[in-house]
């Protein structure tokens, strides 16, 4: 699984360094533009085809409480790596509230199952390894939208071989098992956004520039805590 995602990587360095920027007035965090609204043309046909429809009917056919269930499962997943890169990132407190929600949901939330933790007002400080480049002085780089794999910053693409070691789904011996894993964990995604991308639809005049401007601020705003400067324009 890691070796066909390693594949696509390369796919999109080799494209990207083929890419010129032929817009008239590039955004310049967005050097490799005529590139990237090609790969997320792309993107959108194959979530109008084939994503968004398994979504809509995952989401129609599975009850809420087990969707929750599946979401809560990924996320217990996702608060193991988010302690690593908390403590690489000399975030104590937000490791400290990892450690607890991992070992709260693990054990007593059905291996996280179910999120007991939140209940408990223990906050999830989600995480990577992109953060921590950040966190160490590593600048975010250009946006960038991969084919498949959507939107990032040249330092999370560099990040994200860490990312998928650190990732235990990927931890899986079983390539099928690993492979069916990631299906239901993208699915359950898309299902939870089926709502929020009909708004994005029918509210931006340039669907492109809205989503990279909203992925940017995002960005930002984690590495920063919420408080980014106000002439920063990295996130």
């Amino acid at each position: 699984m890691r070796t066909f995602f390693y594949r696509v990587l390369l796919l999109a360095a080799v494209l990207g360094l083929q890419a010129c920027a032929t817009v008239k007035t590039p955004d310049p965090r967005d050097p490799f533009e005529s590139f990237n609204r090609s790969v997320s043309s792309f993107n959108d046909g194959l979530d109008k085809v084939v994503i968004k429809p398994a979504a809509t009917v995952y989401k129609g056919v599975t009850p809420n409480w087990m969707r929750t269930g599946v979401r809560n499962f990924f996320n217990n997943l996702q608060d193991v790596w988010s302690v690593v890169n908390n403590g690489l990132q000399g975030r104590g407190q937000d490791m400290g509230d990892s450690i607890g929600r991992v070992m709260l949901n693990t054990s007593f939330g059905l291996l996280g199952l179910i999120d007991i933790a939140s209940d408990a007002n223990i906050e999830r400080h989600t995480t990577d390894f992109g953060m921590t480049l950040g966190r160490w002085g590593v600048g975010a780089g250009p946006y960038v939208v991969l084919p498949l794999l959507g939107p990032y910053t040249l330092r999370e693409v560099g990040a994200l071989p860490v990312d998928w070691s650190g990732d235990l789904v990927y931890q899986l011996g079983d390539q099928t098992t690993v492979l069916e894993m990631t299906g239901l964990k993208l699915v359950d995604y898309r299902a939870s956004l089926l709502g929020a991308g009909d708004v994005v639809e029918g509210a931006a005049l340039d669907k492109y520039s809205f989503n990279r401007d909203a992925y940017m601020q995002r960005q930002r705003n984690k590495q920063y805590d919420g408080n980014p400067p106000e002439d920063d324009t990295q996130p």
